[in-house]
């Protein structure tokens, strides 16, 4: 069945870095859209960084310049690279992905991990 498992969150420092991972079975990351999620305490779930099913990407204003996604295509693991973290940017992190549908097609439901904590002080 399908899982995805984000790993590589923990404590920084503010300035610091951190890429986070999200390794994918039973899924390939190449066909749909995927992308990061954070939800901090209090608040609710928002987007962080979103590729499209064409590979384009956007990110939240929060992040932009300071966040970058990719994606291996050959490992099938989606990675967020975090740099010059920020106390906002505490929260838990989590991946999801598109789920598939008839011949190759997308749905608006997504696939979700379990999340990874990140917290920057």
């Amino acid at each position: 069945h399908v899982q995805l498992v984000e790993s590589g969150g923990g404590s920084v420092q503010a300035g610091g870095s951190l890429k986070l991972s999200c390794v994918a079975s039973g899924y390939n990351f190449s066909t749909c859209g995927r992308g990061w999620y954070r939800q901090a305490p209090g608040k609710e779930r928002e987007l962080v960084s979103y590729m499209y099913r064409d590979r384009s990407t956007k990110y939240d204003d929060s992040v932009k310049g300071r966040f970058t996604i990719t994606l291996d295509n050959v490992k099938n693991t989606l990675y967020l690279h975090m740099n010059s973290l920020k106390t906002e940017d505490t929260a838990v992190y989590y991946c999801a992905a598109a789920k598939e549908g008839l011949h190759d097609s997308c749905l608006t439901t997504r696939h979700w991990g379990q999340g990874t904590q990140v917290t920057v002080s």
